[in-house]
């Protein structure tokens, strides 16, 4: 009971925080993606997500959902107090280990038409906060026959190659909204499957709801410095890319803190979702 108290009222709290942040639009639909990639190619081992997408009239946002709710915690005054007491609450007990505390996974805020033609992403990597734009319906989709069913609706096959990467979408015309989860859009209905060759990454729509103005608001997110520093897609994939590959020598470039303890550097053992960087 106590702890249902808590989760009630800091949510309470945090409707607050998105009150206070700039409104975009007001949404229609809203989809939620089961978001799964592989962290290491070697072991098999992955990770997952769920991810968010709000349709709206002249533009879609798609976030994960549990980044947003460590996102809207910290714009709390309070918000590392109160991050810090339920880090250590889950500490003490099994909840830990199972992941059930702060904490962020997909960083990536996906504004798709906004600015008019053209997408505004930002993301973080370790204590900064970069926005950069990108072009919108870049997939050159080529329709198939193929057909299945995902939540009754009936889907059809289409396939890319886009930015590196082969990919296998399943949409539904019963809904005429051409977006998707992630960057993924351009087709004459909503993107409810989609994955890579070998399935590295994959969406899955696990639900969908129609919401009636619900707004859409532009996040600001706070990884430690408060503010966007502007970059170019490129650019910012590349440092993604070398932080990964050495996440403690990130943050000692960016900190001053040596976290390797002397050890070598970690090896990152997948890539990225876009690997026209190279």
């Amino acid at each position: 009971m106590k702890r249902t108290f808590t989760i009630v009222c800091l949510q309470i709290i945090i409707s607050a925080v998105f009150s206070q942040e700039k409104v975009l639009d007001n949404a229609y639909l809203k989809c939620q993606y089961e978001y799964i990639f592989e962290s290491d190619t070697l072991s098999g081992k992955t990770r997952d997500d769920l991810l968010i997408l709000q349709v709206g009239e002249n533009l879609s946002k798609c976030y994960s959902y549990y980044s947003n709710e460590v996102d809207s915690l910290m714009a709390l005054p309070n918000g590392d107090e109160i991050a810090m007491k339920m880090i250590s609450d889950a500490m003490k007990s099994d909840d830990f280990m199972k992941g059930l505390y702060p904490h962020k996974r997909l960083k990536t805020y996906i504004y798709k038409n906004y600015p008019q033609g053209n997408i505004t992403v930002t993301d973080g990597l370790s204590m900064q906060d970069y926005i950069y734009e990108d072009e919108l319906n870049t997939q050159q989709w080529e329709i198939r026959d193929s057909t299945k069913t995902i939540l009754n609706y009936s889907c059809q096959m289409a396939v890319c190659n886009f930015r590196g990467r082969e990919w296998t979408a399943w949409f539904t015309t019963d809904i005429p909204v051409s977006d998707g989860p992630w960057k993924l859009s351009g087709l004459p209905g909503l993107i409810m499957e989609a994955y890579d060759k070998g399935n590295q990454y994959v969406f899955t729509i696990v639900g969908l709801q129609k919401v009636e103005d619900e707004p859409i608001y532009f996040s600001e997110t706070y990884v430690g410095s408060k503010r966007f520093e502007k970059t170019s897609r490129i650019e910012f994939l590349k440092a993604k890319k070398a932080a990964l590959m050495n996440l403690n020598g990130y943050i000692e470039m960016e900190t001053g803190i040596d976290l390797s303890g002397g050890n070598p550097p970690r090896i990152m053992r997948y890539d990225l979702l876009e690997l026209d960087y190279k």
